[in-house]
């Protein structure tokens, strides 16, 4: 069974639907949280159901190289397959990447590419979409390259965008829709139902 780690920056909701769905039908193992400040919930989430974790910020390390070597560590150490970006805030350092290449995923909170890239994160995602005046909105699950929110697509999921929506109830209701397809997409990943030829991503189910 594949070992996942799970990369998270606030409460950990992300993490939590992953932790829920894979104790309802075991499809990997979580072995690990890297929490990007100390304090955030994800940390109690991970203590609740035994799941090491493991405090990596930025301010910690002299360079970004410095904070990658010390990740592909604590990874390799925990024998870890594939890693999950569930609203993990920090740009994952270059090194990391080439060491686990089309092994990393995030969860983005728009429909790439509209509302993506630097700068665009939580509650300013929904708030562009808002003062954009788009009808539809979404999130997307997609691999990580070296760009910020520019790998391969795995899948999209479409929420539409009400009138009366603010940022935070778009914003709530995607995070519902998030909770859906995250674990599904770790599901896909960890079992081999993902097949990725550059660009291009095919489901196998």
């Amino acid at each position: 069974m594949k070992r996942i780690a799970v990369f998270a920056s606030g409460s950990g909701s992300d993490f939590q639907s992953i932790i829920d769905a894979n104790d309802r039908d075991k499809f990997c193992e979580i072995a690990l949280l890297v929490a990007s400040k100390p304090d955030i919930f994800a940390i109690e989430r991970a203590k609740k159901y035994g799941i090491a974790s493991i405090i990596c910020s930025k301010n910690k390390y002299a360079s970004a190289e410095e904070m990658g070597s010390a990740l592909i560590e604590a990874c390799r150490e925990k024998q870890i397959d594939y890693i999950v970006l569930a609203g993990y805030l920090s740009m994952v350092p270059s090194n990391f990447i080439r060491a686990y290449p089309d092994r990393i995923i995030n969860i983005h909170p728009s429909l790439i590419p509209s509302f993506c890239g630097k700068g665009f994160y939580g509650i300013n995602v929904h708030r562009a979409a808002i003062e954009y005046g788009v009808k539809l909105s979404g999130l997307t699950i997609h691999f990580v390259d070296e760009q910020y929110d520019s790998g391969a697509i795995v899948l999209q999921r479409a929420v539409p965008v009400m009138e009366e929506d603010t940022p935070e109830s778009l914003q709530a209701r995607i995070l519902e829709e998030e909770h859906r397809a995250l674990p599904y997409a770790v599901r896909l990943l960890t079992t081999g139902k993902i097949v990725k030829n550059g660009r291009s991503v095919k489901i196998l189910e």
